[in-house]
């Protein structure tokens, strides 16, 4: 793989080619710690997964084996994979149901089709029907396509759960209990708690700069209500009926901070 790289003079880079060492010799440690044999990955990791069996082979004299599978992109050619925009967790304390039935009902228009046959279990003549929808009601194929994909992960109950607290937080405008949310203590908030760090801590935003932006691109809701002042102190006074502040980001994005 590098003999090719270099023979084409394309850039290889030296943390990139010791990850391809440092990946061959993980998979060498394994196989001594508990005699794993077989590696498996994305296609991208066909090279660096070959360097540990050449490595296993070379030390202990022993045949291991990889095994690789087709990348899953979106229609755009972006990764689907932790490195790309996030991981998507499995596990519910890593990423809420919520959330999972999030990421799957933002799927692009052109992916709608090929997730429904990659991720659910549903009849081809239904996904078939459900493809076909055309403008806003496509919206209705990728709720089917979440609440499908949840419900394998984390249940049925779960996935109606997650499905009925997106209607009521975007159809009702409800406050909607099943939302993320995030503790704050009282004695914080009692002294003011500012926007940017609550939209950080919320997970909303990266950084501080990154709600500014948001702010300016007038994507900032505090309560439903747009947010322009980036030094804006949220207080007790800002907590509702429901005893919870509710954080937006978008139109999608939403997280509940409770003072406790």
């Amino acid at each position: 793989s590098v003999k090719l790289r270099l023979e084409r003079e394309q850039h290889l880079s030296f943390l990139e080619f010791n990850y391809m060492l440092l990946q061959g010799y993980d998979f060498l440690e394994i196989h001594q710690r508990t005699g794993c044999r077989l590696q498996m990955g994305g296609s991208d990791q066909w090279s660096n997964i070959l360097s540990g069996v050449d490595l296993i082979r070379r030390k202990e004299a022993t045949e291991a084996f990889a095994l690789t599978a087709p990348l899953l992109t979106t229609s755009s050619g972006a990764k689907m994979g932790k490195t790309a925009a996030g991981a998507v967790w499995l596990n519910e304390e890593q990423l809420s149901a919520y959330d999972y039935w999030q990421y799957w009902r933002n799927t692009e228009d052109a992916d709608v089709e090929k997730f429904l046959k990659l991720f659910t279990i549903l009849p081809l003549d239904e996904i078939a029907r459900l493809a076909s929808l055309e403008g806003v009601e496509i919206n209705e194929a990728k709720k089917v396509l979440a609440t499908e994909a949840t419900a394998m992960i984390h249940g049925r109950e779960a996935a109606e759960a997650a499905a009925e607290t997106a209607r009521k937080a975007f159809e009702e405008g409800a406050m909607a209990e099943g939302l993320p949310s995030i503790e704050v203590p009282q004695a914080e908030l009692e002294a003011g708690v500012g926007v940017l760090s609550a939209f950080v801590t919320a997970g909303l935003c990266a950084s501080n700069g990154d709600v500014r932006r948001n702010i300016k691109g007038g994507a900032v809701k505090i309560n439903d209500k747009g947010e322009q002042n980036d030094k804006r102190l949220l207080s007790m006074a800002d907590v509702t009926e429901d005893g919870v502040i509710k954080l937006s980001l978008g139109k999608k994005k939403h997280v509940l901070l409770r003072p406790v």
